[in-house]
């Protein structure tokens, strides 16, 4: 039986598509796409039950974005992204996460997590400073999470490095305006935001270390639900995923129906065309394999958790290579139904052409990049031990 927010998503899917090219045009998302998603509860699946969250299955927060991405790529990133931020909330200090939910469960949370920035140690806390990219769905979000260096006496990165994640209140960070200008993911509004010397309370940082293996810092949160126990690098790149997933499954049901009545120039119509219909199969096949995928991996994780047994780094290499297999399986689908599609799919009336950006820039996400995900995983499954700069992300 689906969740609740995933019928719930489905049922808005054509408000929320029918908004979507205004979406693209403002650079961030529509006030009725905002509306919908906090109506529907998808940021609030993984979020802690006494919090007003669900504290959902993995699984139905990677549908629910799925399900929103197919409506709007936009929106579905912005809900890809932004609703893991609720999940590491719950890992953080009480006294944090009343400040951010104690008088709104709606509150919204931004990132991104790349350790562009430097947080100097001081009585209490740190002072940072930094210039972060990719702010997605940031306008609409009261409360960030950075990552960010812990720097030394003189403000630079400490040696050895040691990295963390920072959050900060709306009011201690600047979003830099006109910082995203692109071609594909328009709407997600993904600015650039500079901190200029904010004080952090200890209290407001957690450990990316502990963050990433997962059951530590639950335990340390008091967390007992199985899914706080998950690692960051197995859920971070879920949402991610289950956007460019959810995009490309609305690029194929576009395509379908435009080509539904098509007459291809040399006068055939395109359901009479057994090239063109044998494309589309095959495409609708892998798009539909790497839901199924993604979808399987986190649900393995899960179980391993839920029955107590340790999840190793073999598990999590295995998930991350299958993901980012599922995301460029997807998007090489895409490409071949949008091949296919003749002249006019290039126009911007038609959101074939939409989709079809999206999920190319989607695809750009540092957590889609193969070469050292494959190379770790094909190493730990040679009974080896991946080190340094191969185990990152996983």
């Amino acid at each position: 039986m689906a969740h609740e927010v995933v019928s719930r998503v489905e049922e808005i899917a054509g408000r929320l598509a029918a908004v979507a090219d205004e979406t693209e045009r403002l650079g961030r998302l529509a006030d009725e796409s905002v509306k919908l998603i906090r109506e529907a509860g998808v940021m609030r699946l993984l979020q802690p039950t006494d919090f007003g969250g669900y504290a959902a299955h993995p699984r139905d927060f990677a549908e629910a974005v799925m399900a929103v991405a197919k409506a709007c790529g936009s929106t579905g990133w912005v809900c890809g992204v932004g609703g893991v931020h609720p999940w590491e909330m719950a890992l953080c200090d009480r006294r944090l996460q009343q400040e951010v939910w104690g008088s709104d469960s709606n509150t919204w949370i931004a990132s991104p997590y790349m350790p562009s920035g430097v947080a100097t140690p001081t009585d209490g806390g740190y002072i940072l400073k930094g210039r972060w990219q990719f702010s997605s769905g940031t306008d609409h979000c009261d409360w960030i999470f950075l990552g960010a260096l812990v720097g030394d006496a003189e403000g630079r990165p400490a040696q050895p490095m040691k990295a963390m994640h920072v959050v900060l209140p709306r009011s201690d960070y600047t979003i830099v305006e006109d910082s995203w200008d692109v071609i594909g993911l328009r709407g997600t509004g993904s600015k650039d935001v500079i901190v200029d010397g904010a004080f952090i309370p200890a209290y407001r940082t957690i450990d990316s270390e502990e963050v990433a293996a997962g059951e530590i810092a639950a335990e340390r949160a008091g967390r007992t639900e199985t899914v706080y126990r998950l690692p960051f690098w197995s859920m971070f790149p879920l949402g991610i995923t289950s956007a460019v997933v959810g995009i490309c499954e609305g690029a194929l049901a576009a395509h379908l129906d435009y080509q539904r009545d098509r007459v291809m120039a040399a006068g055939t119509k395109v359901k009479d065309d057994p090239y063109t219909l044998f494309a589309i199969s095959e495409a609708a096949s892998e798009i539909q394999a790497s839901r199924l995928q993604l979808l399987d991996g986190i649900s393995r994780l899960y179980d391993l958790a839920d029955s107590g047994k340790p999840i190793t780094f073999e598990d999590r290499a295995v998930v991350r290579r299958n993901q980012i297999r599922c995301a460029w399986r997807a998007v090489s689908a895409v490409d071949e139904i949008f091949a296919r599609s003749g002249g006019n799919a290039v126009r911007r009336g038609n959101p074939l052409q939409r989709f079809w950006r999206d999920a190319h820039v989607g695809l750009q996400h540092a957590i889609h990049i193969p070469g050292t995900t494959y190379h770790a995983t094909a190493q730990v499954q040679m009974g080896l031990e991946p080190q340094g700069a191969l185990r990152m992300m996983i």
